[in-house]
């Protein structure tokens, strides 16, 4: 008797989205770039980004930051309009001190499979360099506080590799 079993070929989908961090102070005597914090309206808009974030994304999986000071406070505004805890939140500093392509496939290898979606808060040029050279097709520049959020037709973070996303969409603060 023959076998009529249908095989399907189910794959998972995996996302990577890019935050780059609100307005900052200006750099100052006394105190180094790391420590730049937000400025009153680049809370505002992250606030409002958060807001728009939320209508896109129901589940925003695992947070990924930067440790410099205005990246973090990115990343809490986010895990805010989520009910996120802080403590949830990873801190890398590869996202600040090594940001590269080469540290940035390190860093996803290391990351657990049962999160579909990373969400990541760091710093041009390279939040915006990674994820253009991780779509085919390409990603613009990310201004402050913008989000760009590109898919994967892949199972295992292991196997993300440059050119083989897709992006998704591209949010930018209104003006």
């Amino acid at each position: 008797m023959a076998d009529h079993t249908i095989k399907i070929n189910y794959y998972m989908m995996k996302k990577l989205i890019f935050i780059r961090h609100g307005r900052a102070e200006e750099q100052e005597t006394g105190i180094t770039d790391f420590e730049r914090s937000l400025t009153i309206r680049g809370k505002v808009i992250c606030r409002e980004m958060a807001e728009r974030f939320k209508e896109k994304e129901n589940d925003p999986g695992l947070f990924i930051t930067s440790p410099a000071f205005r990246a973090l406070e990115t990343a809490y505004i986010f895990a805010g309009e989520f009910g996120m805890m802080h403590e949830e939140i990873i801190i890398n500093s590869n996202l600040y001190f090594r940001a590269d392509m080469k540290h940035f496939m390190e860093l996803m290898k290391t990351v657990s499979e049962d999160f579909d979606t990373i969400t990541l808060f760091g710093h041009n040029p390279s939040i915006t360099e990674i994820p253009d050279r991780l779509t085919r097709e390409g990603c613009e520049f990310l201004t402050k506080t913008s989000i760009a959020c590109i898919s994967f037709p892949i199972r295992t973070w292991s196997e993300l590799k440059p050119d083989s996303g897709k992006q998704e969409y591209l949010l930018k603060p209104v003006k």
